[in-house]
């Protein structure tokens, strides 16, 4: 088995949250499942390590902060869809009128 350094794993992680990015921007919500393994690994290895210096790190925690940022819009995009999609759903069954009794 290799030995894994410090920067490779930040490298991969860079090279993950990219991908991640570009997903993102592109919809393709599908590619995003098989990183969240992979991305939470070597997030959970880097922080077994301990501290590591301030600007190995901050690059990669920008994109951290980045992508949250794009899941966030992408989750309330998909809300904002599966509530039209409920009302719609609503007025092809029919109107919903009330009666003289309420």
């Amino acid at each position: 088995m290799t030995q894994t350094t410090p920067q490779q794993m930040i490298d991969a992680l860079d090279e993950i949250l990219d991908q991640e990015r570009e997903a993102l921007l592109k919809g393709d919500l599908a590619a995003l499942e098989p990183m969240v393994a992979e991305k939470d690994a070597l997030i959970t290895g880097l922080n077994a390590l301990g501290k590591l210096e301030e600007d190995t790190i901050s690059n990669v925690q920008g994109k951290v902060v980045r992508n949250q940022a794009l899941l966030t819009s992408a989750m309330e995009g998909i809300k904002a869809v599966a509530s039209r999609m409920s009302e719609l759903r609503k007025v092809r069954k029919g109107l919903d009128v009330y009666d003289r009794s309420g």
